[in-house]
């Protein structure tokens, strides 16, 4: 035989395993099942609601099971440990029975309460998101799916995968088999779009002396001489005003040159230099 066809075989026989004890303690409150191969024998883990009924009176279940497992699976030394679940509300496969056993106890008549019961109690545990699904002939004949959803609950991606708790479970109807199907994101998931901003906590600050001053003191007394110093520089002198006269008034200013004064003065200069030009020209023209 091939190592892998053992390790298939071995893969195999576990979830038979697993499917055996979730039938005989179906109605217990088993969560999940674990099993761990050791040098004495193999081990297994049982996480219940209710320790006491998967244990029975004086240990009468867990002998009965354990011959059971060593009848038909050929176990030679199961050792059977039974582990009580601290927030059982959290558990898909417990929400699971517990809708599959009250719908084949009150019918299928009181579903929606029973759906957004369920939901309620999961989301007061402190899940971060639940979906429930409901399949067949609810409340009708023609078959449907009901769906009942509350918080946050990733659908794709790595964290719907690990994150996810996913369990199914079936009711047995007069109806019909109805098919129950429970995912609840617990508290305990970490997503990675999730950003947390911690507190600043409250130390003490610690202030440098950068000026060299030992003490406030010299600090205030820097500070009064820079002022004295700024209060004994020389003032500007003052813009002189202007000349005034014995009565306080300002003198008079000369008056300005008139346009027509200065064109006289221009002009005889011009015709000056115009007239000996013409008598030149007609003194040429008779010769």
């Amino acid at each position: 035989m091939t190592i892998e066809r053992k390790f298939i075989q071995q893969s195999l026989k576990e979830l038979q395993i697993k499917e055996y004890i979730f039938e005989v303690l179906g109605k217990v409150g088993v969560a999940r099942v674990k099993l761990q191969r050791t040098p004495l024998g193999e081990k297994i883990l049982i996480s219940c609601s209710r320790p006491g009924l998967v244990v029975g009176r004086a240990g009468s279940n867990i002998q009965k099971l354990t011959h059971e497992l060593k009848a038909k699976f050929g176990l030679e030394n199961p050792q059977i440990e039974i582990e009580e679940l601290t927030n059982p509300m959290l558990e898909a496969s417990i929400l699971a029975e517990m809708i599959s056993n009250s719908m084949e106890r009150f019918g299928i008549g009181r579903f929606k309460g029973i759906g957004h019961k369920a939901m309620t109690e999961a989301m007061n545990a402190g899940a971060l998101g639940v979906e429930i699904l409901v399949s067949g002939k609810v409340p009708s004949q023609r078959a449907k799916t009901w769906r009942f959803y509350n918080g946050y609950l990733k659908k794709c991606g790595d964290v719907a995968i690990e994150g996810v708790d996913i369990a199914y479970r079936v009711a047995l109807l007069k109806s019909g088999i109805v098919g129950i199907k429970v995912s609840v994101m617990p508290p305990t998931t970490v997503l990675p779009d999730r950003i947390e901003i911690n507190a600043p906590e409250n130390k003490e600050v610690f202030v440098e002396d950068v000026t060299g001053a030992s003490t406030v003191a010299d600090v205030e007394m820097k500070v009064e001489a820079a002022k004295a110093s700024e209060g004994d520089k020389p003032k500007r002198a003052p813009r002189k005003s202007a000349a005034t006269t014995a009565d306080g008034s300002k003198p008079a200013r000369a008056p300005r040159k008139k346009k027509e004064d200065a064109a006289e003065t221009v002009a005889p200069t011009v015709e000056s230099a115009v007239e000996p030009a013409v008598e030149t020209a007609s003194d040429e023209k008779t010769e």
